[in-house]
């Protein structure tokens, strides 16, 4: 089979995967959590069983090993939550007293028949049953997300047991013309996830560490809550400080209005936390792993999660990394082939390659 028909072929199973991926985006987000739990807990349980340990027994270490971790984190975290949270409730009264005096200090009043208010009444119908609709997609989007902490310590536990298997199998089926190719191609892309990985995680934790313990210390309602949010979804770069200083700036102007210095003091904690992140905790924690443009970060950012949505932009930064490393050896072979060289250039190649063959014949 030519070059040629043999990269058709794959072309076409590479688009088929995508339009597979993009139709099941929904429903593909446990399967990637676990996934990427699995793959990177692959190396310690490869470790357990060079130690003497079967897979099975080396999965259920590390399995109870997380559980009790996360058990601790909870017993340690809920208790302030909940008390954040009982808090919030209790004041929510002075919120709404605080906003009707607010209207009535700044706005006209509503019962005037030409106040630009006398129209909202009217539609308080239509906000009720949109309201309503929202609770129930909220109550959907709560259930999505217990299913979505029952799946994934399970995928991620199953796949840890047969990874070792999957990647012999996924081995057997590779095309033998190219599998030194493919083993090296994957060993880079390996590396590159790897140290990605290891090192974003590492930078996560410090985050949210340092945003839950500023907020809290300022005094915000919420705050070890938001800082711990940030943290997590800053393994999406830039959207832990956007999507954490946005929040946290809203809820400190509603609790210290007027008091303008404390929710400067909130925004500060966001800017100091993105400071650090872009100036010292990735370049020295994740440094070139990925090996990608900060411009081309972003776009691969905005291109998967225009795709995928919130899984896309979860696989966002390893997929790129990939593409990236596939590009440069594309790139490589480009650079060898006649296309870049010329027919002369070719031909000199096959001229030194024949002699080459000469020589090794003749010694």
């Amino acid at each position: 089979m030519t070059l040629r028909k043999q990269a058709r072929i794959w072309a076409i199973g590479l688009a088929a995967l995508i339009v597979l991926l993009w139709l099941l985006g929904d429903v593909l987000l446990p399967f990637v959590l676990g996934a990427a739990i699995a793959y990177a807990a692959d190396p310690f349980a490869d470790r357990l069983e060079r130690l003497g340990l079967s897979r099975l027994m080396a999965t259920a270490v590390i399995a109870l090993v997380a559980l009790g971790v996360t058990a601790l984190a909870l017993v340690l975290i809920v208790p302030t939550l909940i008390e954040q949270v009982s808090r919030g409730i209790g004041n929510v009264p002075a919120v709404i007293e605080w906003v009707r005096g607010l209207i009535a200090t700044h706005l006209p009043d509503p019962s005037a028949e030409d106040s630009p208010l006398a129209g909202a009444f009217e539609r308080l119908s239509e906000w009720s049953a949109s309201l309503v609709t929202g609770i129930w997609s909220g109550g959907l989007a709560l259930i999505d997300f217990a299913i979505l902490i029952v799946v994934t310590p399970v995928v991620a536990c199953y796949l840890l047991y047969d990874w070792d298997r999957m990647v012999a199998a996924i081995d057997e089926y590779l095309p033998r013309e190219h599998r030194d190719t493919i083993h090296e191609l994957a060993l880079k892309i390996d590396g590159v996830l790897a140290g990605f990985l290891r090192g974003q995680l590492l930078v996560c934790a410090i985050l949210g560490t340092f945003y839950a313990v500023a907020l809290s210390l300022i005094g915000l309602q919420f705050g070890l809550l938001i800082g711990a949010f940030a943290g997590l979804v800053s393994f999406i770069p830039y959207v832990g400080a956007i999507l954490g200083g946005a929040l946290s700036v809203g809820i400190a102007a509603a609790q210290f209005w007027g008091d303008w210095w404390m929710v400067a003091a909130v925004a500060a904690v966001f800017v100091a936390g993105q400071a650090a992140e872009g100036n010292v905790l990735t370049p020295k924690l994740v440094g070139d792993k990925v090996g990608l443009h900060p411009v081309w970060l972003l776009f691969a950012l905005a291109a998967f999660g225009s795709a995928f949505g919130f899984v896309g932009l979860l696989v966002a930064v390893p997929a790129a990394a990939a593409i990236g490393v596939l590009g440069r050896f594309a790139l490589e072979q480009y650079k060898e082939g006649g296309l870049y060289q010329g027919s002369a250039g070719a031909a000199d190649a096959t001229s030194e390659d024949g002699a080459s063959l000469k020589r090794e014949a003749g010694e």
